[in-house]
């Protein structure tokens, strides 16, 4: 479920109060320049993207334009835009080329950073620039001027996420923002605390702070949620159905109204696609066959019902069938006669090391699943946990999709798999269809860099006192206009 979250009780907004949020993150920086990104302009030594990332992010920062719950881009901090040809600004015919567009964004007045400092278009190309350096961007008056080398068919919704947030660099470097709120405290790794932005050009945010405790685990999130020490938590997914059948015991005693007590889960659209990426191309055609023995050998229907609590959609596409639309047509269920069939052809069987993160028992209890899936198959998998991963054969890992948009989500994957050229988007037209999306795709995974396992949702409890907080679609939530009370 997405969208704008209301208490079925709720009367009217109230303003004030401390919220209370537990993440499991811990990020080292909030600064948006330093989120991992697909692309040319993907730089080293940079976190790794994470849904809680995107929700502090869009607490203090804000984007030129958004994404709606439906994908259609809406204004921000600009109000406007405007693409027009090169060549019919230069007088001669207007080409259909992508890449060959001026884009100008018309910046929003009278919005100021958290430190007074009113927003310009020089500023906002400033951040875009630094963001995204292989990008031609300028100002020009109160408009921000984009002209992409390459194809800007996407260009909207990549200004939408979270990582093109404007900001402007205090004397010690540090990033503000525009957004509803801003930092007043930060511990990192344990603590972040936040303050309502008086002057927010969207309007005083109802919340006075938030308070994030940072590094907490699902279970530590969850038992603060039930002592009424926090009121948002996330929720592991395969934790999502007890909760959700608690929630609905409990809505049956109190005649289907949450109670003071009660508690309310939202889950997202599939949005984090669970895979085993390895560490380097396939070095000869036998370690292909042995790679494609591996895919045909994991039992996802097992393994969902068991380890995932009935979580999940069971994955042999990268992208979810509600963002692509085709993928049911790849096969998910195991098959070892034809597994058995292609190790078979290969003489000598390696032991592969599969890396998971030892932090989550869940991640240490699929590694050891999909370890034996594959003897069943006549391979040798050795699972190794923590810092050892880094330098296993193959890792499981979860990647959040970058974009409700297919194109920059596959484009990310790809780029976070090692492969970057596996994704093609066709030049000379407007759009990509739907067969040039599946092309990439299939492609993309026959460079069997990585091998698509689910795709899970993302999931939050929230205390009954929290109403009116948003779900964005990608994942994040919005908390800008939530508010603390409960109704009559």
């Amino acid at each position: 479920m997405m969208g704008a979250l209301a208490a079925q009780a709720e009367t009217r907004p109230q303003y004030g109060g401390a919220l209370h949020v537990a993440m499991r993150a811990a990020p080292v920086s909030l600064d948006p320049a330093e989120f991992e990104r697909a692309g040319p302009d993907r730089a080293e030594n940079v976190q790794a993207d994470s849904f809680a990332r995107r929700s502090l992010t869009l607490l203090m920062f804000d984007t030129l334009v958004t994404m709606d719950e439906s994908g259609r881009i809406q204004p921000s901090l600009a109000t406007s835009w405007l693409v027009k040809s090169r060549q019919t600004l230069a007088g001669t015919q207007p080409g259909n080329q992508p890449g060959n567009q001026r884009w100008e964004f018309r910046i929003r007045g009278r919005v100021k950073f958290h430190d007074g400092t009113a927003l310009t278009a020089e500023i906002a190309a400033a951040a875009l620039r630094a963001a995204n350096p292989s990008w031609n961007v300028s100002a020009d008056a109160d408009s921000v001027v984009i002209e992409n080398a390459g194809s800007d068919r996407e260009l909207l919704a990549e200004l939408a996420l979270p990582r093109n947030a404007i900001t402007k660099r205090n004397p010690g470097n540090t990033p503000i923002g525009t957004g509803p709120f801003h930092i007043v405290d930060s511990q990192p790794g344990k603590k972040l605390t936040l303050a309502a932005e008086e002057d927010c050009w969207r309007g005083r945010p109802f919340l006075d702070t938030i308070e994030i405790e940072i590094g907490k685990s699902f279970r530590d999130q969850m038992t603060a949620l039930e002592l009424g020490k926090a009121d948002l938590v996330e929720v592991a997914p395969e934790q999502a159905r007890r909760i959700s059948q608690d929630q609905i015991s409990q809505n049956q005693i109190s005649r289907n109204r949450v109670s003071r007590e009660g508690r309310r889960l939202v889950n997202s659209a599939p949005l984090e696609l669970l895979a085993l990426v390895f560490a380097r191309d396939a070095a000869s055609p036998e370690e292909k066959l042995l790679r494609e023995a591996l895919a045909l050998s994991v039992e996802r229907g097992s393994i969902k019902s068991v380890l995932l609590q009935g979580a999940g959609q069971p994955a042999a596409s990268i992208l979810p069938s509600w963002m692509s639309g085709y993928g049911f047509v790849f096969p998910t269920d195991a098959d070892l006669p034809r597994a058995r069939q292609a190790r078979e052809q290969v003489r000598t069987i390696p032991t592969w090391t599969i890396g998971y993160d030892s932090s989550d028992p869940v991640d240490h209890l699929l590694a050891e699943r999909i370890a034996l899936n594959a003897r069943d198959a006549g391979l040798s998998l050795q699972p190794i946990p923590g810092s050892l991963a880094a330098a296993a054969d193959l890792r499981l890992v979860r990647i959040p999709l970058v974009s409700p948009n297919p194109w920059i989500a596959l484009a990310n994957v790809a780029t976070l798999a090692g492969t970057p050229t596996g994704v093609r988007q066709p030049a000379g037209k407007e759009s990509g269809s739907v067969e040039d999306l599946y092309a990439s795709e299939v492609a993309l995974l026959a460079t069997q860099r990585l091998i698509p396992l689910f795709h899970l949702p993302v999931s939050y409890a929230a205390s009954a006192s929290l109403n009116h907080w948003v779900l964005r679609g990608d994942g994040s939530w919005d908390l800008g206009d939530a508010w603390l009370g409960v109704g009559d």
